[in-house]
């Protein structure tokens, strides 16, 4: 199975991500995928435990994930993961 992976253009500063099409049946699966051919976004994404980091916001179709520590959320052909950098200010 195919998901587009995608993400917003400011981490494009901190991480060469270009667009691609990834293998996978689960998020966790889709980005495993990715950081075998781009290593360095693994750090920048995951913590050490391998859950999404506070600042990072992951979707599935236009839905923010559920599942942060295990990345579990199911994906399937045509499907799209969005990595977004989460911003907050005051």
């Amino acid at each position: 199975m195919a998901t587009t992976l995608r993400f917003t253009p400011n981490l494009y500063r901190h991480l060469d991500c270009p667009d691609t099409c990834v293998a996978g049946a689960t998020v966790r699966e889709v980005l495993d995928a990715y950081f075998q051919a781009n290593p360095r976004a693994r750090g920048f994404l995951l913590d050490d435990q391998g859950a999404a980091r506070k600042h990072v916001a992951i979707f599935v179709n236009e839905t923010l994930i559920r599942d942060r520590t295990g990345l579990s959320d199911p994906v399937g052909e045509g499907d799209e993961i969005f990595v977004a950098q989460a911003l907050s200010g005051g």
